[in-house]
């Protein structure tokens, strides 16, 4: 054998030996990748698997308190974590969900439940998921009433929005317009039945039959209808309740032997509270013969009866008018004024003339209103009013009462018929329409009606609900 020979068995040797390591290091390589990729697979499935474990939770959790509103502790009387076994189709143990559970705060109904699901193939997958449920209350829209509405053209609402009659809407609404009707006679304008929510903005809705347009530059969200109605005559017995509690662990007070109650918040947690001895007396021609309850409602002579702590529970039951104002900081309260058992003749308002205000707007303080007839804003009210609050008017209206203006040769309800601005940071539900001004210039000739969106996690405590029922508000993987 020559040395060409064996220089090139050398040679070939030598490819076969960096040829064959180069195989078998992406063998190799390719091994790992199959590998890496199986676990990788495997973990993908167990992730989702422990995502479906834990969105388990939650189902069941809202079906716990569909059978059990009240019981915010799994049903075993102590504190969480509650921990329960997973499985799937054949009834073999799959993994486990593990729920964390927050009861909702004072007169609220928001609960907050964390659940996290796992599987036994690994203790190192896990996945969480936060929800808020809450039964919805009156406090979920910007506007309600169980009367027909009109809204102007300039309105700008960001809340929703429902009457369960019809509703005029010439503005821009952010948020969804609902009515409890097909139809009707709107009674501002002659013509045939128009759509349950419909608009005057150019070019006008058609009438019924016909297609109900879109109109998105009226409706950003849309509006439906008919949708169901609102309760307002179920108040009542939330009133009642609301007694009750107030005698149990609130503020209760029967008739002042007055002329109602003077209620002063202040941002140290209590309340001055006085008596209502004398009311403004109207200007010489200052009267009114069309609107029932007219007068000034306006407070002239009161007489203190002490400075008191807002109640544990946040409810104060007044069976009298109430005038209110002043200012909170870090408070929930809900106000009634009303007299049980309920009947037309005794029904009670609410008046407001001066500023009613918050210290910090990020739902932190709440104030409910809830008249069983009225909440007024009266004749000497502030020039420029804030109320905020969430104003119900369970039979009667939220507004003011027409003050005629000068003329005729009399002084009439000069110079409070025409107030400036009046801006509202809550919410409003009202039997009868709402208004605080009138097409001949008086009462006020700015309204700011703004829309409280934190009223729809946490309203005023034990303010009246929409349903009895649990809904999602939200839905968060943490």
């Amino acid at each position: 054998m020559n040395r060409r020979t064996l220089s090139a068995r050398g040679q070939s040797l030598i490819l076969v030996m960096v040829f064959g390591s180069l195989a078998i290091y992406l063998f190799g390589a390719f091994v790992s990748w199959t590998i890496l990729n199986a676990k990788s697979s495997r973990l993908a499935i167990e992730r989702e698997r422990s995502l479906q474990i834990a969105e388990a939770g939650i189902d069941y959790y809202r079906w716990h308190l569909a059978h059990a509103p009240t019981d915010f502790q799994d049903g075993t009387g102590g504190p969480g974590p509650y921990v329960h076994s997973f499985k799937d189709k054949d009834g073999t143990v799959i993994g486990a969900f593990s729920l964390m559970i927050t009861p909702p705060s004072l007169g609220s109904t928001l609960v907050e439940v964390q659940s996290t699901g796992s599987v036994l193939a690994s203790s190192l997958v896990s996945r969480k998921v936060a929800v808020r449920f809450a039964k919805p209350s009156i406090a979920k829209y910007a506007v309600v009433a169980n009367d027909v509405m009109r809204f102007g053209a300039g309105t700008v609402v960001f809340g929703p929005l429902h009457s369960n009659q019809g509703i005029r809407f010439d503005g821009f609404a952010h948020n969804l317009v609902t009515s409890a009707v097909a139809s009707y006679d709107d009674p501002d304008h002659s013509g045939g039945n128009e759509f349950g929510v419909h608009t005057h903005v150019s070019p006008t809705d058609p009438l019924p039959p016909a297609a109900v347009p879109a109109r998105t530059d009226v409706f950003a969200i849309g509006r439906q209808f008919p949708v169901p109605a609102l309760d307002f005559t179920g108040i009542t017995a939330d009133l009642a309740q609301m007694k009750t509690d107030a005698q149990a662990s609130g503020f209760y007070r029967a008739a002042s032997g007055g002329l109602g109650f003077h209620v002063v918040l202040k941002t140290d947690d209590t309340f001055d509270l006085y008596r209502v001895t004398s009311l403004i007396a109207a200007p010489s021609g200052c009267t009114n013969t069309s609107q029932t309850d007219w007068g000034t409602w306006s407070v002239q002579n009161q007489a203190l009866l002490g400075n008191y702590a807002f109640p544990p529970n946040g409810i104060i039951f007044l069976e009298d008018h109430v005038y209110i104002n002043g200012q909170i900081n870090g408070a929930r309260l809900t106000i009634i004024a009303a007299t049980l058992p309920d009947s037309p003749a005794t029904r009670k308002n609410i008046i407001i003339n001066n500023d009613l205000l918050y210290s910090t707007y990020d739902g932190t303080d709440v104030v409910g209103l809830i008249a069983q007839n009225n909440v007024n804003v009266g004749l000497v009210s502030e020039d420029d009013l804030r109320i905020d609050a969430a104003l119900i008017a369970q039979n009667g209206r939220v507004g003011r009462h027409y003050y005629r203006a000068p003329g005729g040769g009399s002084q009439r309800c000069s110079p409070y018929h025409q107030r400036t601005v009046i801006t509202l940071w809550g919410m409003i539900a009202t039997n009868q329409r709402y208004g605080f001004a009138y097409t001949d210039g008086t009462g006020y000739t700015t309204r700011n009606l703004n829309y409280d969106g934190s009223l729809l996690y946490g309203p005023p405590p034990s303010f009246p609900l929409t349903s009895d029922q649990y809904v999602t508000l939200t839905w968060d993987e943490e």
